[in-house]
């Protein structure tokens, strides 16, 4: 078995900057993370379409929470079989499969927008399948970032992944906003497909390599393997429920922008992008502060902690505002502290288990940290259409805090990390 980085003298960087870019020193996190951030970008294009055009087609929260739902529910559904699949085959090959399943997707959603035929249900159907092709290609690509980089940088690597993320989360809203002006609808989800090239140019020039072991066990047995060892190391598995309750909770607001956007600040396609992208900037903030502070490792699962009990404050404070220039600054620092907290949790999680199980501890990880998505999205979009966008975003802020307050008083052994 081997899946390791390009050999490279490491050298210990001096200052802030130098400390969280350490990671684009290797070849292959470089290709990676350019291949990552160009379809990444393409995805929040039309992600922020999506959302206008469910809007159109249904005028309901409700359908809005529903696609958010469907979009994550292959995570659940599929994940875990994903996570023995990674410590099993060549985890590139099935990275290129999931990024061909994304793609066909986009251009299929492209094509029916084109003959102007698109439904409610053929955004349904399209979601599910594209969120069955992230469940393999998620445990792959997360097992396999720990083969590009050394030990000492996957806190910076994992910071990084979260930055170009969240770049493309800034970039993609603003991008649609522009493809929206220059051809509709149609161009935001044509350039997404063209945009999962990238990824795929990048994963056929890679050099790091998982060669699995030969194994005559099952899946179920692998997924009982995996279950075990998570459970046997108590931190571990209260790393992964925290990550689903934050989850959960947390991408509540993200899923409720589009209405925020149209019913109660009446600024409607531009606005959304420029909420969105706010938020984005936020979280790049957040990981780039996290990624140069990472080698400072005192206390950190406790800062998780008390992040989330600011981010709750926060999602409140932005359920009542009805001032566009505070919610703006709102979104900005909650975009940090949701990319604090998710940066933290991973981290912890990457550098707590051992790479023989690497796929499969992370695959029950997203499970619980991915499942947490749709679920979010269904209840929060729910009680949106049934009381309001306020009373949903209210109840998760509640929910963060309750769970992060009781975590913090009692004796967890996530906390003496």
């Amino acid at each position: 078995m081997s899946l390791a980085p390009e050999t490279t003298v490491a050298v210990t960087p001096v200052g802030f900057v130098l400390r969280t870019f350490q990671p684009f020193r290797y070849r292959d996190f470089r290709l990676m993370w350019i291949g990552a951030f160009t379809s990444t970008c393409g995805t929040w294009m039309q992600s922020v379409a999506q959302s206008w055009l469910v809007l159109q087609l249904s005028n309901s929260a409700f359908y809005l929470g529903l696609v958010g739902f469907l979009a994550d529910l292959p995570i659940m559904l599929f994940s875990l079989v994903g996570g023995v699949v990674a410590d099993r085959a060549d985890r590139r090959k099935l990275l290129l499969g999931s990024q061909y399943t994304q793609m066909t997707s986009a251009f299929i959603l492209t094509a029916l927008v084109i003959a102007d035929k698109v439904e409610i249900w053929h955004i349904l159907a399209l979601v599910f399948i594209s969120g069955t092709g992230q469940s393999f290609g998620g445990p792959a690509y997360q097992a396999l970032i720990p083969g590009m980089v050394p030990r000492e940088d996957l806190p910076k690597a994992i910071a990084l992944n979260s930055i170009q993320f969240n770049l493309a989360r800034m970039v993609g809203p603003l991008l649609a906003a522009a493809a929206m002006a220059a051809g509709g609808l149609v161009l935001c989800f044509g350039l997404n497909g063209v945009s999962f090239l990238a990824v795929i140019v990048s994963l056929y020039l890679i050099r790091a390599t998982f060669l699995p072991p030969k194994t005559g066990e099952s899946v179920m047995t692998g997924l009982k393997q995996g279950f075990a060892y998570v459970k046997s190391r108590g931190a571990l598995w209260q790393l992964t429920i925290l990550g689903f309750v934050s989850t959960f909770c947390g991408t509540s607001l993200l899923t409720l922008l589009a209405v925020y956007a149209r019913d109660i600040f009446g600024i409607g396609l531009p606005g959304l992008s420029y909420m969105v992208a706010t938020s984005g900037a936020g979280s790049i903030t957040g990981a780039l502060l996290y990624a140069g502070l990472s080698h400072n490792k005192h206390h950190r699962p406790v800062l998780v902690l008390w992040v989330q009990i600011i981010y709750s404050l926060l999602l409140a404070t932005f359920a009542v505002s009805r001032n566009l220039l505070l919610s703006h600054v709102v979104l900005f620092v909650a975009g940090m502290g949701l990319m604090t907290m998710f940066s933290s949790i991973t981290s912890l999680v990457q550098l707590g288990t051992s790479e023989e199980l690497r796929g499969r501890t992370m695959s029950i990880f997203m499970f619980a940290f991915r499942g947490g998505m749709p679920l979010g999205s269904l209840t929060f979009g729910y009680l949106a259409q049934r009381f309001s966008p306020t009373a949903a975003l209210l109840v998760a802020s509640v929910l963060l805090a309750i769970v992060a307050a009781g975590v913090l008083a009692s004796n967890s052994g996530m906390k003496k990390l």
